[in-house]
């Protein structure tokens, strides 16, 4: 639900053959996260089931850093765009009851929307409707903390406009799912909290599942932090501009049993979760696809405020898998593969980090703005204290680590950085891309 920041979806692929296993090193897997609680380097729990039993659980780091209140297995994060499932899960509900055409334009219920009678709700649920997501418009991190109304986000929305015709292309939009929980709203005259109790959180019994509000951690619900030298609270995304596109509050262990019980008939048909997992251009309806060894999964991932979250559920070996931070310095594709390669029995390294000490003055000479011929971005470099951050233009900023001379890392997105004092130069190195900037 959050602005991008230099990162992609997650990814896990590898090329060997692996059965998933329930005997597998857990002291191990406890190893790497103990690792990277130590370096500051991630905050937040994780689960694993197999057979719909759980096999694996982890929490590392803090609820609550100012008042020192550790993550437990019980801790709740907001889980941002991972609520897209459960809002397509909704949807298909609405489908397979009559109430609702997947295939019906959203004339009928948001007539000023640009395209609106060529859209199709099925269109909203796979990323193919073309219109506008709000949450990249430049003004969005000056008013996500408040709380807006249907017609304030529909203006908004209406305002964006669009960015390609209706199914010609896929494109990532937020907007999509704001406008199915309205759509949801209308049809079944019942608010998308409460859709969500009835048809999902009930019948599973899930006991950490539901619409957030403001962050309460007396009910055990994280704060969200970034790291710049020290874990900073990060500000709280009002619940009623993400909705059905992000304003989940959930646990790794509910995500696990919902992720089971999607894919085992328990929520929707076999004939939906087909649609579901039908893979056009990147995206299925409420699903990606992570393939891992010889296996493929479908899950989806999520980060709203300092939040990120990714899950996946993998069919053949009846594995779901969950991971959810409310604090992370440190890439969480590299967690997720850890993660399953452990429970795969396959190898993997935990993680060692060496400190590279700068002062505030040695940091001196990167400081400015950079640009490139070879992308339109601006990225500012700036300090804070004895931390270099970065900021590329319309997006939040995020701390760099110092590895070596005139080299730095930010781990969460797998880039990397080096300069050139003297030619007043930096190099960005990201997923086999190198792009070079220039000091203005």
């Amino acid at each position: 639900m959050k602005k991008a920041v230099l990162t992609t979806f997650i990814v896990l692929t590898l090329s060997q053959i692996g059965l998933a296993q329930t005997n597998f090193d857990k002291a191990k897997l406890d190893g790497y996260f103990n690792a990277l609680e130590q370096n500051d380097k991630f905050m937040g729990s994780v689960a694993v089931s197999k057979n719909g039993e759980i096999i694996y659980t982890k929490s590392i780091g803090f609820a609550d850093v100012e008042n020192n209140v550790k993550a437990t297995e019980n801790s709740k994060y907001r889980i941002g765009s991972i609520s897209k499932t459960f809002t397509t899960v909704l949807i298909l509900k609405a489908v397979e009851e009559n109430k609702l055409n997947i295939n019906q334009t959203i004339d009928k219920w948001f007539p000023a929307i640009i395209n609106a009678k060529e859209i199709t709700v099925k269109h909203l649920l796979s990323h193919r409707s073309g219109i506008h997501n709000f949450t990249n418009n430049k003004d969005y991190l000056t008013w996500n903390t408040q709380p807006k109304t249907e017609k304030e986000l529909v203006e908004i929305i209406v305002k964006g406009g669009s960015d390609f015709n209706p199914d010609s292309k896929a494109e990532y939009s937020n907007s999509n799912f704001v406008l199915l929980t309205f759509i949801l709203e209308k049809t079944f005259s019942k608010s998308y909290s409460d859709l969500l109790q009835e048809f999902i959180v009930k019948p599973l019994g899930l006991t950490n599942t539901y619409v957030f509000g403001k962050i309460n951690p007396l009910n055990n619900e994280c704060k969200s932090y970034s790291f710049a030298g020290t874990w900073k609270a990060e500000t709280e995304t009002d619940f009623t501009i993400p909705l059905g596109a992000g304003a989940i509050i959930s646990t790794p262990t509910d995500l696990t049993i919902f992720a089971d019980a999607l894919f085992n008939g328990k929520l929707v048909t076999n004939e939906s979760l087909e649609i579901m997992k039908t893979i056009k251009e990147g995206y299925g309806i409420g699903l990606f696809q992570f393939p891992f060894h010889n296996s493929v999964g479908y899950g989806h991932t999520g980060g709203i405020d300092g939040f990120t979250s990714v899950y996946s559920h993998f069919p053949d070996d009846k594995i779901s898998y969950a991971l959810i931070s409310n604090g992370s310095n440190f890439s969480i594709n590299n967690i997720s593969v850890a993660v399953l390669s452990a429970v795969y029995n396959k190898p993997y390294e935990i993680p060692t980090f060496t400190a590279f000490n700068l002062t505030s003055e040695d940091l001196d000479k990167y400081l400015g703005v950079y640009s490139s011929s070879q992308i339109p971005l601006k990225i500012t470099i700036t300090k804070e204290g004895n931390t270099l951050t970065a900021q590329g233009s319309g997006q939040p900023a995020f701390p760099l680590e110092a590895t070596g001379k005139d080299k730095f890392k930010f781990d969460l997105a797998g880039a990397e950085f080096e300069f050139n004092p003297n030619e007043k130069t930096m190099v960005l190195f990201q997923g086999g891309a190198q792009i070079k900037f220039t000091k203005e």
